[in-house]
């Protein structure tokens, strides 16, 4: 029963940390949302699937940067 509570606390404070993370951005809007722009995710320089970003460009699709 202690190990679901502290599992069920850590997921709040998790969640809680998220909310604060989207409450203190501007406009709740978040840096680098294309997955090719993380250099450990596209070790190759493959664009992005959903949007066509190289990894060096900030992401093309306005509704996912949004």
């Amino acid at each position: 029963m202690e190990l679901i509570l502290i599992s069920i606390g850590l997921l709040a404070l998790a969640f809680a940390g998220i909310a604060v993370k989207i409450w203190a951005k501007k406009d709740g809007k978040f840096a680098g949302t294309c997955a090719s722009n993380n250099p450990l995710l596209n070790e190759d320089g493959a664009p992005c699937g959903f949007c066509g970003a190289l990894p060096e460009e900030q992401c093309k699709n306005e509704e996912a940067a949004a």
